[in-house]
């Protein structure tokens, strides 16, 4: 018995130490992601699936807390990788730097929010926003923006016809709502689903279905690693593209097991009902490259919301060849 325990412990030693050596074997790179979210299931698909392992990476994902925090991260090399909103790209472009971070893949494109009210209705008429406030966001982001957007395709004056708060942090928006603050508010899930089955809010419409496709989160990375590796930045984007395909086709209870390991204080089934409303809304992009049309409403939201400076050309902060070498490659 002894030496029957011995072998089984030199053996579990032995698998150990493979796994290890497996593991060192993989480049490690940071990615530093705008907040945590199930929108962004793909990204956390080629985690758990191993389609980055497959590329010889092993990808750490730290969570910014803003899109100007993740292009800190990135600018400043702390991150490899940055998960955020091009807007913030644009932002950095109308700020003349030259040698800038470009986007390489399209992750998200529609706004993955909804719009919430404190009592359920059938047939949501945007006219009742009228004279009542909601929870937007702070001003520069792309919930607040896109909001600004639709309210005027629906025929309302922001700041005349609805108020619009947007002095409270982006995770704070929530518990700031069930508090008594707003009329309305915009969430993204899990958080939208979460509050309905409690009885705290009920969704009246999605923000994505209405403002039109746009490329909401995207990959940036530096122009220095695009042009020193550009090995890695293809390995990273065919992973990326992987994710993007399976999705498609896979269960939502398969996507919810999938990013689950990102989210282990909410349950499978919760998990599966926003994986399927993403979907129903067509949310994920189905390919990494972002299209000219995308792009230039992406710059009509953040115009009408005054935040932008000057129109950036596509390739001037897009950089879809990988994206297109991948598709190829993979079909």
């Amino acid at each position: 018995m002894k030496k029957i325990t011995v072998l089984l412990l030199c053996g579990l030693l032995l698998v150990a130490a493979a796994a290890c050596t497996q593991k060192s074997d993989l480049r490690q790179v940071t990615l530093n992601e705008v907040t945590r979210s199930v929108f962004y299931a793909p990204l956390y698909v080629a985690v758990t699936n191993g389609y980055f392992a497959e590329e010889g990476l092993s990808v750490e994902i730290v969570t910014g807390g803003g899109s100007d925090n993740s292009m800190t991260a990135l600018l400043s090399g702390e991150a490899e990788v940055g998960l955020m909103g091009p807007e913030t790209g644009v932002y950095v472009v109308n700020q003349g730097k030259q040698e800038h971070p470009m986007v390489v893949a399209q992750l998200t494109k529609r706004d993955g929010c909804f719009l919430l009210g404190h009592e359920a209705r059938a047939g949501f008429d945007w006219n009742e926003l009228r004279g009542k406030s909601i929870i937007a966001g702070r001003p520069g982001g792309m919930p607040y923006m896109t909001l600004l957007y639709v309210l005027r395709q629906k025929g309302l004056e922001p700041n005349v016809d609805v108020e619009i708060i947007s002095n409270i942090q982006f995770n704070l928006m929530g518990g700031a709502f069930e508090g008594g603050t707003g009329d309305y508010v915009t969430l993204f899930e899990p958080t939208a689903s979460q509050f309905e089955l409690a009885g705290k809010a009920y969704k009246l419409a999605n923000m994505g279905l209405s403002s039109g496709e746009v490329p909401y989160t995207c990959i940036l990375m530096r122009p220095e690693t695009i042009k020193d590796d550009p090995a890695f930045v293809t390995a990273f984007v065919r992973a990326l593209y992987k994710a993007q395909k399976w999705v498609q086709t896979a269960s939502d209870e398969a996507v919810a097991a999938a990013m689950q390991p990102f989210f282990p204080d909410t349950d499978i089934a919760t998990l599966a009902a926003v994986a399927q409303s993403y979907r129903a809304t067509d949310s994920w992009a189905q390919q990494p490259t972002m299209t000219a049309e995308s792009f230039t409403r992406l710059q009509d939201i953040m115009e009408g919301a005054g935040e932008l400076a000057a129109r950036v050309e596509l390739d001037t902060l897009v950089d879809n060849s990988f994206g297109e070498a991948v598709m190829a490659e993979l079909g």
